[in-house]
């Protein structure tokens, strides 16, 4: 027996998607095909696959990087057929593809429907269309299951100036718990993950480093990073949470307890120049 059986995710074949972007998804990659499972590593850069996924399989890891966008039904149907030529059984799938450019960030009177349905088509849809595969097959299959989606902190409180992300997130929550009901009978559990602050490459876009800010906005002091995030996914979605549904763990380090990282004008504290506060705050 190894010491990662108890986690029961040997001989599984688990989805990613999102797993190119060198943060969240690729850790979660990493982590899930160490505890045994065949990941099916999604993403719609060929070059973040090269760069952050391959080292993993050439490594020796159970992991078959995919180029498909997961926001299409094509590429869904990629990822899918992939999933059914993986050794062993489909068993889970984790969404982490979704995130909003620094363009987005904007007074709520300034979004354009172009702009709101661009953040849900990234941030709700593609969870929800891959997720409907997913449990779809798994009902035919009459295979049991775990899907886990990555929310945000910004959908589990307030999202000044940035309401199409928060509002899509948040919506993403709702999905996961209706979604949870409908296929509990079918044995298949469905959580989600709603991240702070974390230290992740898309992050950087517009966070920049200020340790004596994270200390007095966060509780524990520092932001998290991608290993915590991918630790509570890889929890959900193994045997020790199954008896778990229809939820969502923050992860934040303690961020909402405190909510203090709101400035005077309601922008977020973490960001890296006064030229982009002012610039959404128009």
């Amino acid at each position: 027996m190894t010491s990662h059986d108890f986690l029961g995710m040997d001989g599984r074949v688990v989805i990613v998607s999102g797993a190119g972007g060198g943060g969240i998804g690729t850790t979660v990659t990493r982590m899930v095909a160490q505890s045994g499972a065949t990941v099916v590593a999604v993403s719609r850069s060929q070059d973040n696959l090269d760069e952050h996924v391959a080292p993993l399989a050439k490594a020796g890891l159970p992991v078959v990087p995919v180029a498909a966008d997961a926001s299409t039904d094509e590429g869904i149907a990629t990822a899918m057929d992939a999933a059914a030529n993986a050794q062993g059984d489909l068993y889970g799938l984790v969404n982490v593809a979704g995130g909003a450019a620094p363009a987005t960030w904007m007074r709520a009177t300034r979004v354009t429907r172009e702009d709101w349905r661009g953040l849900f088509t990234q941030n709700l849809e593609t969870m929800f269309f891959m997720s409907r595969a997913v449990a779809a097959e798994l009902r035919e299959q009459g295979l049991p299951g775990s899907i886990v989606s990555l929310s945000s902190i910004s959908g589990m409180n307030t999202a000044p100036y940035h309401v199409g992300y928060g509002t899509a997130k948040a919506a993403l929550v709702a999905t996961t718990r209706t979604m949870a009901v409908e296929l509990a009978l079918d044995g298949i559990r469905v959580n989600a993950v709603a991240p702070g602050v974390t230290e992740t490459p898309a992050s950087g876009t517009y966070v920049d480093a200020d340790a004596e800010r994270d200390r007095r906005a966060i509780a524990m002091g520092r932001r998290g990073r991608p290993e915590e995030q991918a630790g509570a996914i890889l929890f959900l979605l193994s045997d020790l949470a199954g008896y778990i549904t229809g939820q969502t763990i923050l992860v934040d380090g303690g961020l909402n307890l405190k909510w203090s990282h709101l400035a005077a004008d309601n922008t977020t504290l973490f960001l890296k120049d006064e030229s982009f506060r002012a610039a959404i705050t128009q």
